[in-house]
């Protein structure tokens, strides 16, 4: 059976490549999208990817997500730390949701190194800069294919 996993980038990350390249590197979106697409491939699932700067979006694209795809791979990024209405909408969903991180936010600031989107994620990848996006689709498939 073919999945479709949504990827499902937050705030800032549009700006990869320029903002911050000693915390977050120099990869940008883009080239995090074609490393996605290309282990999509491999696997043989769908991915639909996504940016959004804006809160409300993002749940609306959460919410969307709702017998469309298999999966999440949510990088919401401050909004980790911030955001009841981004884990209400994923606990809504019935879904699951691989949170990931390009840095390891448990090694951060202590502000981020709470969030709101780990008790209702199946797992957490952080850490492993844009290599982490490949390792969550393998992760998310991985998961499906036991759950089903």
């Amino acid at each position: 059976m073919t999945h479709s996993i949504l990827i499902l980038n937050g705030p800032n990350l549009n700006l990869l490549g320029t903002r911050q390249p000693e915390v977050y590197g120099p990869t940008t979106l883009a080239d995090i999208e074609a490393l996605c697409h290309e282990r999509a491939k491999a696997l043989g699932v769908q991915i639909a990817f996504a940016q959004s700067n804006h809160e409300g979006e993002m749940i609306d694209m959460l919410h969307g997500a709702r017998g469309v795809h298999a999966g999440v791979i949510l990088n919401a990024g401050a909004y980790t730390h911030t955001s009841v209405a981004l884990m209400d909408a994923i606990s809504s969903i019935m879904l699951p949701v691989v949170e990931l991180h390009l840095s390891n936010i448990h090694a951060r600031e202590a502000f981020r190194q709470k969030s709101y989107i780990a008790p209702v994620a199946v797992g957490q990848i952080c850490g492993f800069g844009a290599a982490g996006y490949p390792l969550a689709i393998d992760a998310l498939v991985s998961y499906i294919g036991k759950v089903q």
